[in-house]
């Protein structure tokens, strides 16, 4: 399963098309986190300022219609000094079948991500 942060309308806007954040046309792909923990924390460090909810869509990797790249985290991420560790990068728009839920994420009031919950 990915991980991918969104402000709940982005994700809401344009529903009958494939999901194509900003960060596609900026990178080449959609930035994804490959468990809760690096979800939290890149919620905070990259939507902490974001104003509404933020939620975590759950992606199936072997549902989506474009590739995946894992690539090493960039220097001065969190998970840069964890040895080994990859992000995954999907290298085109989210066909949205592929996003099989959506959790929550909770923030303090200074917009920390604290935790993921399960989205009606």
């Amino acid at each position: 399963m990915l991980y991918h942060v969104v402000a709940l309308g982005d994700w809401l806007a344009d529903a009958h098309l494939p999901y194509a954040p900003a960060s596609l046309v900026k990178d080449g792909s959609v930035h994804c986190s490959p468990d809760e923990e690096a979800t939290l924390s890149a919620a905070t460090r990259f939507h902490g300022g974001t104003a509404g909810p933020l939620v975590a869509l759950l992606i199936d990797e072997t549902t989506l219609g474009a590739p995946v790249k894992w690539v090493a985290p960039a220097p001065g991420s969190p998970l840069a000094q964890t040895p080994g560790a990859l992000l995954p990068r999907v290298m085109g728009p989210v066909n949205r079948d592929a996003v099989v839920g959506l959790m929550e994420i909770v923030r303090d009031e200074d917009g920390r991500a604290q935790e993921l919950v399960p989205r009606d």
